[in-house]
């Protein structure tokens, strides 16, 4: 399996730990049902990006499942966290938002779904700590511009919508700062708080 999947190590690095320039976020270890439909997303136009919807425009669901399945097997070690050019208040905003939100503003702590220790759960839930922040930066932003979307309820849009530039920048700069333990692993069930709304939605099954 790893000598089929080197059409996906030769961007998201060996063993899906990520690309050296930080574009390519690392995959390795990640909830096999996120893996699946971020693949399906790509295929059938929620996410958009040219080089991997070719890959797997021919693709049939049970190799996306192949595929989604081998990465979340995978755990090499994760590198330091970058170092990018913040403030001390920016890191403060950034971990209130993580794990208290802004009520005053319906937004939710990102916590609240994604783990007290940010690791995500299976089957659909993805940790947060690890990536670069150009990647973090990318894909709120694709949320909050619309280019990035998922099978409704689309809660990462609901939610991201709400943040202002500042916010965006704090959350990405103190998830891009933080180290990750060595026993790192997604949840084996969501939260149980998780609210109904934002479980996530399977991805569409290919039609036949």
């Amino acid at each position: 399996m790893a000598d089929r999947m080197l059409a996906c190590t030769a961007c998201h690095g060996a063993e899906g730990r990520a690309g050296a320039d930080g574009y390519y976020p690392r995959i390795a270890g990640k909830p096999a049902g996120y893996l699946y439909q971020q693949l399906v997303n790509f295929r059938d136009g929620y996410r958009h990006y040219e080089p991997m919807a070719l890959l797997l425009r021919q693709l049939p669901d049970s190799y996306l499942h192949d595929i989604a399945r081998y990465f979340s097997n995978q755990h090499p070690p994760y590198p330091p966290p970058e170092r990018t050019p913040t403030t001390p208040q920016q890191l403060q905003r950034g971990e209130t938002l993580m794990f208290s939100g802004d009520p005053a503003r319906e937004l939710p702590s990102c916590a609240t779904c994604h783990g007290a220790d940010l690791a995500g759960s299976t089957p659909d839930i993805p940790g947060l700590l690890g990536l670069p922040r150009d990647y973090l930066t990318a894909q709120l932003g694709a949320w909050q511009g619309g280019t990035r979307r998922t099978p409704e309820p689309d809660c990462m849009a609901t939610v991201v919508a709400r943040l202002a530039p500042a916010d965006l920048a704090a959350v990405t700069a103190w998830l891009s700062h933080q180290p990750v333990p060595g026993d790192y692993r997604p949840a084996a069930a969501p939260p149980p708080d998780l609210p109904l709304e934002c479980h996530a939605s399977p991805a569409p099954e290919a039609q036949p």
